[in-house]
């Protein structure tokens, strides 16, 4: 990966900036570029314990407060970042599927939602807490229409199923 420029939406989203509001906000600070390719692969090779696993399908642009990336999976051969889908890989071992794109992802966090957020939507009660400065990035770059974060987040899960099975077959 030599381009390390985010796609101008994401870098509007990471001039916004995010707000914890003690733990009612978003957990999550964007990067000002994608992290580097060996960076990636040297994380994911700590993250699954193996030391031949290579994080080339992965574009790091942010972490949450324990250290879990958000990455845009690049799955789609010769589709740009922006048709790429986005996913969460926690500090912890949990991963999952955030938007089909990043049409989509401006929309979640239109709806309030980070990444980590996102991910674990089915594991922690949280409502939607609609943000201007996101709406309005959203309303500027989406090409995708404006839908629940929870639509967004199933419609994901549902093109990509084996998504946390195939990273778990990367654990040693």
């Amino acid at each position: 990966m030599t381009d390390r420029m985010l796609p101008p939406a994401l870098a509007e989203v990471a001039r916004v900036g995010f707000d914890y509001d003690d733990g009612e906000g978003v957990d999550f600070e964007p990067y000002d570029l994608f992290d580097t390719a060996e960076d990636t692969t040297a994380w994911l090779r700590l993250w699954t314990g193996n030391p031949e696993a290579d994080g080339s399908a992965f574009r790091v642009f942010g972490k949450d407060g324990a250290g879990g990336l958000a990455a845009i999976w690049t799955v789609r051969p010769g589709l740009p970042p922006d048709d790429q889908p986005v996913v969460f890989l926690g500090s912890e071992g949990e991963c999952g599927l955030v938007a089909g794109n990043l049409s989509d992802l401006l929309w979640v966090l239109a709806d309030g939602f980070g990444p980590r957020e996102a991910a674990r939507y089915e594991d922690e009660e949280r409502t939607a807490r609609p943000h201007a400065a996101f709406t309005a990035i959203a309303e500027r770059f989406a090409t995708t229409p404006r839908r629940p974060a929870r639509e967004i987040v199933l419609g994901a899960r549902a093109e990509f199923p084996s998504f946390e099975e195939d990273l778990d077959a990367l654990c040693r």
